[in-house]
């Protein structure tokens, strides 16, 4: 009974105990802090007033940030990236992945079935439905990477795919791992508030934390969370508009009418985010899961399925065969042509993917209660990654073998097909044209508001305190900034290249400074496991057997058992207990 008292009391100390109404993690409504909200709200009201008042000058303000960014932080973002990837394989099969992200005894809190449907639900996202034949096809059709071979050749089909997987698979969820892991520790096995400064409690003492440094960090994860989903609602109305002129509904998509796709989005995801999580995002998630099932596997089955069937296992051979080399893609390994390249490409992801873990990260941690360390990471590194596959296996290796065969879907010099029109060009080629299209523009439609949706919910959460339920007013808030900030990133496309350059170009100033705070959370996260109580009781049981054993090594040749009891007054321990098998011998 005594050692029970004790690890109960240790556990609670260390906040490793079940729910409890009093802690800051089981709060549901904590009031508006209001230095965070209006720090982060009012940094985003400029940008957007900025942007109304004067599009050209924002551009050109953005593009030089850009350049500087990319040229000077560009191996900042390459090392971060797959020191992420490092650091979360090494805590879930060191010591540190058998505890359990809530108290010792406690049982995971949805199934594993139902769990790894909801991860699915979360891998997929309107980047998916923009990128799934865009990219591949592009790294297809030009030089995949500049200097590694020939367009169109099978050299740079395989490079095209080996890259595409490096973008979507186990780099961007380690990223979310991080985050969703350190949150989902804090919260369910140390009862702190939901918020990425009380990741840091370990580091700066609760004091800082939920001082001005905690509430900086805190603006950091708001601004990076808006304009990363900003970045995705822009993609989503590029490719809806694309869709609608695609099956003959519209002759022209202006850049009114995209800002008018966004406006009435975003009502939608505004109104959902209001009716609570269960009502609106769980329902919204199944949904997607759903319909997206249905689109991969009726490209899968209509297009040409052996190829697809034998590009899996050669995407996966060339990516991991190729992971070292192309993690280490910077200005340094191919001068401006690749510092072009990859600040198009992949510090472009790699900063959309920081930018989002906030809103990712606190999703998954919520779902994950119950499970170790270990089976966290292998479940978010493992399912959205072997989705990312399929899905880019599907559409991709389908759109280049179309192009293979003549069908020109990446589009010429002279009549180029728009990146957000080639996934309606595909389908154009198969069955069932029109429905199928029909069915893309409503699966955009839902990932983009079941994505702002939450996005919306975390800011809140972020702005009042790790409030698990934010006011409606802060979350329409949020989210009518969202939208107004996704309308002024695509015009300020329209200034510049493209619309999709505008909105690379901000998602890439906007994750920067969160790359900084992942970096800090890596540092916060190792300091809290090593002081985790599960940790410090095996800790001291090895110090104990390894005395016990070094006494009698000391005091009896060897000749020896150990016996463990509780102890009697001054009688030494070794004396007390129950008799034990005198076979047992070190």
């Amino acid at each position: 009974m005594t050692s029970d008292r004790k690890t109960t009391t240790t556990a609670r100390e260390a906040g490793v105990h079940g729910p409890d109404p009093d802690t800051p993690a089981a709060a549901e409504r904590r009031p508006t802090d209001k230095v965070v909200f209006g720090v982060a709200g009012g940094i985003v009201l400029a940008f957007v007033i900025w942007g109304l008042a004067n599009t050209d000058s924002l551009a050109s303000a953005s593009s030089e940030a850009l350049a500087w960014v990319t040229h000077n932080a560009g191996w900042a973002f390459a090392l971060t990236a797959t020191g992420f990837v490092v650091f979360i394989l090494w805590v879930a099969f060191s010591r540190y992945g058998r505890i359990p992200l809530g108290a010792d005894d406690e049982r995971p809190e949805f199934r594993t079935s139902s769990w790894i449907a909801m991860m699915f639900s979360a891998g997929m996202g309107i980047g998916l439905m923009f990128f799934g034949v865009n990219e591949p096809l592009t790294f297809f059709t030009t030089d995949p990477v500049p200097g590694t071979g020939e367009p169109e050749s099978i050299e740079a089909m395989n490079t095209a795919m080996a890259t595409t997987l490096f973008h979507w698979t186990l780099h961007p969820w380690a990223i979310y791992a991080v985050v969703g892991l350190a949150i989902a520790y804090g919260t369910f096995r140390r009862g702190r508030s939901q918020l990425i400064s009380s990741v840091f409690t370990p580091l700066l003492g609760r004091r800082r934390v939920e001082g001005g440094f905690g509430r900086a960090i805190n603006v950091f994860a708001i601004f990076a969370t808006v304009f990363g989903t900003a970045a995705s609602l822009g993609l989503g109305a590029l490719q809806i508009g694309s869709g609608l002129q695609e099956v003959g509904w519209l002759n022209d998509v202006s850049t009114g009418l995209l800002v008018a796709i966004i406006a009435v989005l975003t009502f939608a995801f505004v109104a959902s985010a209001v009716s609570g999580i269960e009502r609106g995002i769980q329902w919204l998630s199944n949904t997607n899961m759903v319909l997206a099932t249905v689109l991969a596997f009726f490209v899968f089955v209509a297009g040409p399925t052996i190829f697809v069937l034998n590009l899996i296992p050669t995407a996966i051979g060339d990516y991991f065969a190729d992971l070292a080399e192309m993690a280490a893609r910077t200005e340094a390994s191919g001068g401006e042509a690749m510092q072009a390249w990859v600040s198009g490409w992949t510090i472009f992801y790699w900063a959309w993917w920081m930018s989002w873990t906030p809103f990712v990260g606190m999703f998954i941690a919520r779902i994950s209660r119950g499970r170790t360390i270990r089976q966290f990471v292998v479940g978010v590194l493992l399912v959205p990654s072997a989705v990312s596959v399929v899905w880019f296996c599907i559409f991709g290796g389908t759109a280049i073998d179309l192009q293979r065969d003549g069908a020109d879907i990446a589009g010429t010099a002279e009549n180029p097909s728009g990146q957000e029109e080639q996934l309606f060009s595909v389908l154009q080629h198969l069955p069932l044209t029109t429905i199928a299209s029909v069915l893309v523009m409503l699966l955009v439609a839902i990932f983009f508001v079941s994505g702002a949706d939450a996005a919306s919910i975390v800011t809140g959460t972020l702005s009042q305190r790790g409030s698990i339920e934010p006011s409606r007013r802060v979350v329409v808030f949020w989210g009518l900034l969202m939208g107004a900030v996704a309308a002024i990133m695509l015009m300020i496309g329209e200034g510049g290249a493209t619309a999709l350059e505008g909105l690379e170009n901000i998602t890439i100033l906007a994750g920067a400074p969160f790359m900084l705070v992942m970096v800090g959370v890596c540092v916060a996260l190792a300091k809290d496991l090593r002081s985790d109580p599960l940790m410090l009781r095996e800790d001291r049981g090895v110090e104990a057997v390894e005395q016990a054993v070094d006494y009698g090594l000391d005091h009896y040749d060897g000749e020896f058992h150990l016996r463990v009891g509780a102890t009697n007054g001054d009688a030494p321990a070794e004396e007390t207990g129950p008799p034990e098998d005198p076979g047992r011998r070190r």
